[in-house]
């Protein structure tokens, strides 16, 4: 099992100007600690739940660039982008950029998105859910029609209508970014995983509903004729083991994923300071977590 992290916190002691400085610092000490995954929150306000939503929040495309230039191995995403923040061709053209300036480490995490309020702040729409839904579903193949360089042609949607799915450059990414598809809704969410997904984000309320979720997305493979091991899984952590630096405890939690077929287990520091959360415990995460099966 390997370990990813996701910094979804950016109150550093030293505000705004030491932003660039700490995520430069928390990228060299993923790679230098092996982890494989590292992505940053799509927000334009803090989620109330990490305190405020007047807290600090980058944009997440720009900060991933950033975070490009400064690493060489980390795979690079979203966790995961809200399907109304941008419109679909200019996101397959955003994420198409970051995997090119990467060399090929990009991926696209996205969802059907969720926070009203800062919709109502910015004069975004916020459909409602059916139809956030169906905005995914067709933003989804949008991106993969402007990544296949032979069908450059229209696309006709219900929401979405584009006359030309230029995309040139092409990724470097073979077929394509990885499209990876989070939430755990049974009835549409794991279908579009199963339809499009090349990776599914969970999160870790237990092993028995987690291994459950996983059940329903396998039948929705069977139904859409995929390969479900073909399917990366993911889980993002959120218990208290990690924020407390009991790494026995934490291994004794994660054990129960890894026996599911859990790929990457990701962890979300509760620190504006992603480094030294990594040094201090991701780093030992990693390597406790490669025997785990």
């Amino acid at each position: 099992m390997r370990v990813g992290v996701h910094i979804n916190r950016f109150d550093h002691p030293g505000g705004g100007p030491a932003l660039g400085s700490e995520l430069a610092a928390a990228g060299t000490a993923a790679e230098e600690a092996g982890v494989s995954w590292l992505s940053v929150m799509d927000h334009y306000f803090q989620m109330e739940f990490n305190d405020r939503a007047e807290d600090p929040m980058l944009e997440a495309y720009t900060t991933l660039g950033y975070l490009a230039a400064h690493t060489s191995t980390l795979r690079l995403g979203a966790l995961v982008t809200g399907v109304t923040y941008r419109h679909p061709g200019l996101l397959a053209k955003i994420v198409t950029t970051l995997d090119l300036l990467s060399g090929g480490r990009a991926a696209l995490g996205i969802g059907a998105a969720w926070y009203d309020r800062e919709h109502q702040g910015l004069g975004v729409p916020f459909p409602p859910v059916a139809e956030r839904f169906e905005r995914l579903e067709e933003t989804l193949r949008i991106c993969l029609q402007m990544w296949d360089p032979e069908a450059n042609g229209p696309f006709e949607g219900k929401h979405y209508r584009l006359a030309e799915t230029l995309c040139v450059p092409a990724p470097v990414s073979a077929p394509h970014p990885e499209i990876m598809i989070g939430g755990g809704g049974e009835k549409k969410t794991l279908r579009l995983v199963a339809r499009y997904g090349d990776a599914c984000n969970l999160f870790t309320t237990s092993p028995e509903e987690v291994g459950r979720k996983l059940d329903v997305l396998r039948g929705h493979c069977d139904t859409e004729g995929r390969d479900y091991d073909r399917i990366r899984k993911t889980v993002v952590y959120s218990g208290e083991a990690a924020a407390t630096g009991d790494l026995d405890a934490f291994t004794r939690e994660i054990a129960g994923y890894a026996k599911l077929g859990i790929d990457t287990v990701i962890l979300g520091p509760r620190t504006g300071e992603p480094a030294a959360f990594i040094e201090n415990f991701a780093a030992p995460a990693v390597q406790r977590l490669a025997g785990l099966e």
